[in-house]
């Protein structure tokens, strides 16, 4: 059974989770602010932890524990689920390395088909390496197995959900993958902006250990492609 963690400083809305997801067949733990849930993760992590980020007086409590979570874990997925619904926070949120950001006025039905999705990708982690584990291209290498990216022999620090979009990009260079095409190779279902900023953090890795990086192309109404030529 998935073990799934809920960060909500309103019990009626904590507890209105675990029922919800506790009926989904998941098992399912509540913490009401940050220092409670950072004891509990710290001695056991859960298969995914869904966070708000306003945490009873901490404003932004729930980027802190974010923080946490990403320093133990580099692929537990993390969803923010928040009635903040400002451009800045979500690129706020997925620059700390949530998977997802979410609103609070989402349906359940929603809720647990993003819930399903990122378990059914961590589940594509875990089948036995086939032919196509490792891609390399000019100086980058994917390696699908161990969760892997590395430039110019660097390791390159990405989410799952960042992992899976460059894989996207990579496996046909000088293809263009629109956004809907990347959305649906990461398993994930955000809005356009969401993408466009996970795009852009992936960029932000990269030349941060390589200034001259440029292997991401911008298509103009189209979408995304890796420039495999000058790469």
């Amino acid at each position: 059974m998935k073990k799934i963690a809920i960060v909500e400083d309103e019990t009626a809305i904590r507890e209105n989770y675990i029922e919800m997801l506790s009926a989904q067949g998941y098992q399912v733990s509540g913490y009401e602010n940050r220092p409670q849930a950072e004891v509990a993760f710290k001695e056991a992590l859960p298969d995914l932890a869904i966070v708000d980020i306003g945490l009873g007086h901490e404003i932004d409590g729930g980027f802190l524990l974010c923080q946490t979570l990403r320093s133990l874990s580099k692929t537990l997925p993390i969803i923010f689920l928040t009635a903040r619904d400002s451009e800045i926070d979500t690129v706020c949120g997925l620059r700390m390395g949530a998977d997802d950001y979410l609103t609070k006025d989402i349906s359940l039905a929603h809720l647990v088909a993003r819930i399903g999705a990122l378990f059914r990708r961590m589940e594509a982690l875990e089948q036995p390496a086939d032919a196509n584990a490792l891609i390399t291209r000019g100086q980058l290498t994917l390696d699908t197995q161990r969760m892997q990216v590395l430039w110019q022999h660097q390791l390159v620090d990405l989410t799952v959900t960042e992992f899976w979009m460059l894989h996207s990009l990579a496996q046909r260079p000088g293809h263009v993958k629109s956004r809907n095409e990347l959305m649906s190779d990461a398993k994930i279902y955000v809005d356009d902006s969401t993408i466009t900023s996970h795009v852009k953090r992936i960029r932000k890795k990269f030349i941060a250990l390589d200034s001259q990086f440029d292997c991401i192309d911008t298509v103009y109404g189209m979408g995304y492609r890796w420039e495999q030529p000058t790469c």
